[in-house]
């Protein structure tokens, strides 16, 4: 029996964690547009400087760089109630930066599959 209410606390207690952190959510290219329409989503871009320069999708309203000293310090200063939708450049590094978001705080985080070479849209420099 005290088994039994161990593993239920445990249970409890990680699915609290979970509901309280959220999860990063994957966006389709296709429903990029529609995302990007609806009220308090930001764009992230997260790629360095130089991968910026050749071209980044002109909604970006953010530009982060996760490999970046600072990227910790400039994450921390946004708001937690917007929604944010992160890319990088293929979706590895900007699916680290969304789980570091959910992590500490964030409960509307979504990584933008495929990253910015799935894009298909004009792109701005």
């Amino acid at each position: 029996m005290k088994q039994l209410f161990i593993l239920l606390t445990t249970v409890l207690t990680f699915a609290a964690c979970s509901a309280q952190q959220g999860d990063v959510k994957t966006l389709k290219q296709a429903d990029l547009s529609a995302k990007l329409q609806e009220d308090n989503v930001v764009l992230i871009d997260v790629r360095t400087p130089g991968e910026v320069t050749s071209g980044y999708i002109p909604e970006a309203n953010l530009f982060i760089d996760i490999n970046g000293a600072d990227f910790n310090k400039k994450i921390a200063e946004l708001d937690t109630t917007k929604t944010y939708v992160v890319y990088c450049r293929s979706g590895a590094r900007s699916g680290k930066a969304s789980s570091y978001m959910v992590t500490n705080g964030f409960t509307d985080v979504y990584n933008l599959e495929g990253g910015i070479l799935s894009y298909t849209g004009e792109t701005k420099q």
